[in-house]
C-alpha cells in the first residue's frame, strides 16, 4: 500500500515536460504494483476464512465425557463442533448419556433404525434371620414359650440377553430373555424356653431351580432434550410375563417346604416410569420415578395344612437419585439412592377348623416393605459400538436385598440414521 502511494506521488510530481518514455514506464511500474496489492488482499481474505478451523482444532472437541460414553460415535468435523464450557449442558445435545446404575432406564434410546443387543449378568444374595415368640411374657427379662428362629438365604444368579430397536428417533422398544440359577436354603429351628429343641425337630431344607426367568418387554420414549436448563426427560414401560417357574407349581413335601426352587414371581407386571437425566459438563444429575402394578391371580396350592386360594401382590412405588460423574472421555462413575416402597401383599386362604374335616377361610395382609439401596456404578466405553456397565446395589433397610451386582454389555449391530 504504501509502495503504490510512492508512486502517485512520483507520477504526480513528473513535470509536465518529461518524455512519454519515461511516463509509460512509471504506469506500469504502478499497474504491476496493483496486482501485487490484490494478490495479498486474497491470501489474506483466505487465511481468515480458515482461522475458525484452525481455533476449534485447538480445543477438545466434542461433548463431555458422559454423553461420549453412552453414545454411538459422531463424525465431527472441526468447522461443525461446537467448543462447550465447563458447568453448562451442551446447547446442541440431543442424546441423553448413560448412567450405569439405572440399567435399561438410564441407557440412552436408541437410535432410529439402530439394532442394539445387550448381554447382562447379574448376582443377587438375600440372606435374613427372623425369632418369633409365642408365649407369655412375665417380666422384661424373663420370657415363657417357645421362640422360632427362621434362617433364609437365596442366592440367584441370572444370565440374559436382550434386543433393542429404534423406531424413531425418540421409540425405542426391546425385549429380555433370562436364564436364572437359584439355590434357596431355610432352616426353622424351635427353641424352648431358651434351650435348643433336642427332639429333631427343626428343619433343615435346601433347594435349587435353573430355568428361563420371567420375559421383559419394555418401551421407551425420549418426551425431550436437555435445552434452557431442562432435562432429558425419557418415558418408560416395562411389562413381565410370568414365562418363569410358578412358585405356586413347584414341588414341595409334606411340611410345604419347596423342593425345587422357582425361577419366576408367577404374575404378570407393568411398571411405568419417568427418567429425568441433566448434563452438566463433567457430571451428569439423574433421577427417576416410578410405579409397579402386579396382577393378581386365583391360585389353588397346598402349603403345610394350609390351602392358598388368592394372592395379589403389593404394587410398588419407586424412586432414585444420584451423580454421574466423568473421570475422562471413556469413563463415568455414578452414585445414587434408590428405594422401593412395596405395599402389603393380599393373601386368602382356607386352614383346618376346630372341628375335624372343617375348613376356615381367612384373608390377611402382610405388611409393606420397605427397600433401600445404595447404589455404584462405572460405564467404560470401549469401542465405538460397545459400553461396558457395571453396578452394585447394597441393601440399605432390613427388607432390601443385600447385595446385587449388575454386568451389562450393550452393542450396537446394525447402525440408524442420525
Amino acid at each position: 500500500m504504501k509502495r503504490w502511494l510512492v508512486l502517485l506521488l512520483i507520477v504526480a510530481a513528473v513535470p509536465a515536460g518529461a518524455k512519454p518514455t519515461e511516463i509509460d514506464r512509471l504506469r506500469a511500474e504502478l499497474v504491476r504494483a496493483r496486482a501485487e496489492i490484490a494478490a495479498q488482499d486474497g491470501r489474506l481474505r483466505a487465511l481468515e476464512a480458515r482461522l475458525p478451523a484452525i481455533e476449534a482444532r485447538a480445543q477438545p472437541v466434542g461433548p463431555p465425557a458422559a454423553v461420549i460414553a453412552a453414545r454411538p460415535p459422531v463424525t465431527a468435523t472441526a468447522d461443525s463442533t461446537p467448543v462447550e464450557r465447563v458447568g453448562e449442558a451442551p446447547a446442541t445435545a440431543d442424546r441423553a448419556p448413560e448412567v450405569a446404575v439405572l440399567g435399561d432406564q438410564g441407557s440412552i434410546v436408541t437410535r432410529r433404525g439402530q439394532l442394539t443387543a445387550e448381554f447382562q449378568s447379574d448376582y443377587t444374595r438375600v440372606d435374613r434371620n427372623r425369632a418369633l415368640f409365642r408365649g407369655v411374657s412375665a417380666a422384661e427379662v424373663l420370657l415363657i414359650g417357645v421362640f422360632d428362629i427362621n434362617q433364609t438365604r437365596e442366592d440367584l444368579l441370572t444370565a440374559s440377553a436382550a434386543l433393542r430397536y429404534g423406531l424413531t428417533s425418540r421409540l425405542e422398544i426391546g425385549g429380555r430373555l433370562p436364564y436364572v440359577h437359584r439355590t434357596d436354603s431355610e432352616v426353622l429351628a424351635p427353641v424352648q424356653q431358651g434351650t435348643a429343641n433336642a427332639n429333631g425337630s427343626s428343619i433343615d431344607n435346601a433347594s435349587k431351580g435353573d430355568n428361563i426367568g420371567d420375559v421383559e418387554l419394555s418401551a421407551r420414549y425420549q418426551l425431550r432434550a436437555a435445552h434452557g436448563g431442562w432435562p432429558f426427560l425419557i418415558a418408560n414401560v416395562q411389562g413381565l410375563v410370568p414365562t418363569g417357574s410358578d412358585p405356586f407349581k413347584v414341588p414341595r413335601n409334606a411340611v410345604g417346604a419347596q423342593l425345587v426352587s422357582a425361577t419366576g414371581a408367577g404374575f404378570w407386571s407393568l411398571a411405568p416410569s419417568l427418567t429425568a437425566i441433566l448434563p452438566s459438563d463433567p457430571a451428569v444429575l439423574f433421577g427417576s420415578v416410578g410405579y409397579a402394578k402386579n396382577f393378581g391371580r386365583n391360585v389353588d396350592t397346598q402349603i403345610g395344612d394350609v390351602r392358598i386360594t388368592r394372592v395379589d401382590p403389593g404394587d410398588g412405588l419407586n424412586f432414585s437419585a444420584g451423580i454421574g460423574i466423568a473421570l475422562n472421555q471413556r469413563t463415568t462413575l455414578d452414585l445414587g439412592y434408590a428405594h422401593t416402597w412395596l405395599f402389603s401383599t393380599f393373601t386368602r386362604q382356607q386352614s383346618p377348623g376346630q372341628t375335624p374335616g372343617t375348613l376356615v377361610e381367612q384373608a390377611a395382609h402382610t405388611r409393606d416393605l420397605q427397600l433401600g439401596r445404595l447404589l455404584f456404578g462405572v460405564s467404560y466405553r470401549a469401542t465405538d459400538r460397545s459400553t461396558i456397565n457395571w453396578s452394585v446395589e447394597l441393601g440399605a433397610t432390613r427388607d432390601a436385598n443385600d447385595l446385587r451386582t449388575v454386568l451389562r454389555i450393550p452393542v450396537t449391530l446394525l447402525g440408524g440414521s442420525r
